[in-house]
C-alpha cells in the first residue's frame, strides 16, 4: 500500500473587519497586543495517520488550543467535525484534505494536505463509472432519458452534470449497475444549484430499466430535492443526503442479484438560472 501526504497551505484571515479599541487609558491599543477580542493565530494544522489493517481509513488529529469550532473537506465541501476525525476514502486516487477553525473574534485558519490513496476497498469501491464528469469518457458511461419533448436539457461539463429547464418539463440520466442480492449498497453524490421554483430532482435505484418517451417512477424515491418539500427553493450545495429533503433514504438493496438502474431526472416550473448541478456519484457496497 502506497499512502503519500503533501502539506499544501495555510491561510488565516479574520471575520471581524473593526474592532472598537479600548474605552480606558490601560486597555492595548492594538489587537496584537492582546485585548482578547481576536486571535488571529488559531493553529489550524492537523496530521494524517493511517490506521493498521485498513488501507483507506485514516485518522486526522488537529491541534486543540484556542479552537471554537472545527470543519473539514475531504472533496465534497465543509462539515463540521471533531478534532480527531476518522475519515474513510474508499476509491483509488488523490484527495485534498482541508481544515478550517473557528477562534475567538471570528478569526479562521485553513490549512490543506494531499493524500494519494493507492487501492480502492474490495467491499465498498464505487460500483459508478464516470460520476465526476471530468473527462468524455467518463460522460460517455452517461445515457440521458428523454422523458419530455422539450424544455428540459441536461449537458456534460468538465466535473459535473446540470439540468436546466422550465415549464414542468422533465429529462433524466442513467448508468446500468450490478449488484448482490441481500447486500447493503450506499447511494450518494454532490449536488448544487442557485435555487428553484416548484422543482424536483429524483434519484432511484431499481432493477426497472428505463424506457425512453417515458417517465420513470419505479420503486419511489431513494433521494432528492423538492421545493414543496422545504429544499432547493433557494442556494445549496453539499452531498444529497444532507441538503435533500425527500426519499426512501440512500441505503438499499436487493432481493435478487443483477442489473439495476441508478436514474437522476429532474425538472420543474423554473430549475434555476444556473439549474441543478450534480457530481461525484457513489453507489457503493456497505463499508465493514
Amino acid at each position: 500500500m502506497k499512502v503519500n501526504f503533501k502539506f499544501i497551505n495555510s491561510v488565516t484571515y479574520t471575520l471581524l473587519g473593526a474592532v472598537i479599541l479600548a474605552a480606558t487609558s490601560c486597555q492595548p491599543e492594538e489587537v496584537e497586543s492582546g485585548n482578547g477580542l481576536t486571535d488571529p493565530n488559531v493553529d489550524a494544522s492537523f496530521t494524517i495517520e493511517t490506521i493498521p489493517g485498513e488501507p483507506n481509513r485514516f485518522m486526522l488529529n488537529a491541534n486543540r488550543e484556542n479552537i471554537l469550532k472545527s470543519m473539514w473537506n475531504i472533496g465534497d465541501g465543509y462539515y463540521t467535525g471533531v478534532l480527531t476525525e476518522e475519515i474513510f476514502l474508499p476509491d483509488a486516487g488523490d484527495y485534498t484534505i482541508s481544515h478550517q477553525v473557528f477562534g475567538r473574534g471570528g478569526s479562521v485558519t485553513e490549512t490543506s494536505q494531499e493524500i494519494n490513496v493507492a487501492v480502492s476497498d474490495p467491499e465498498a469501491g464505487n460500483l459508478i463509472k464516470g460520476g465526476s464528469f471530468m473527462t468524455t469518457e467518463d460522460q460517455a458511461e452517461w445515457t440521458i432519458l428523454q422523458i419530455s419533448n422539450s424544455g428540459a436539457n441536461w449537458t456534460f461539463s468538465e466535473g459535473s452534470a446540470t439540468i436546466t429547464g422550465s415549464g414542468y418539463n422533465q429529462q433524466g440520466i442513467y448508468q446500468a449497475v450490478e449488484v448482490e442480492a441481500g447486500k447493503e449498497y450506499t447511494l450518494d453524490m454532490k449536488v448544487f444549484g442557485s435555487g428553484s421554483t416548484n422543482t424536483w430532482f429524483e434519484v432511484y435505484a431499481s432493477p426497472t430499466a428505463p424506457v425512453q418517451n417515458q417517465d420513470y417512477t419505479a420503486d419511489g424515491r431513494r433521494m432528492g430535492l423538492s421545493t414543496w418539500d422545504g429544499c432547493a427553493n433557494g442556494p445549496f450545495e453539499g452531498k444529497l443526503s444532507n441538503v435533500g429533503c425527500v426519499g426512501s433514504g440512500r441505503t438499499v438493496s436487493f432481493d435478487q442479484s443483477g442489473t439495476v438502474y441508478i436514474v437522476i431526472k429532474s425538472g420543474g416550473e423554473n430549475i434555476g438560472s444556473t439549474g441543478i448541478s450534480v457530481t461525484n456519484i457513489e453507489f457503493r457496497g456497505k463499508p465493514n
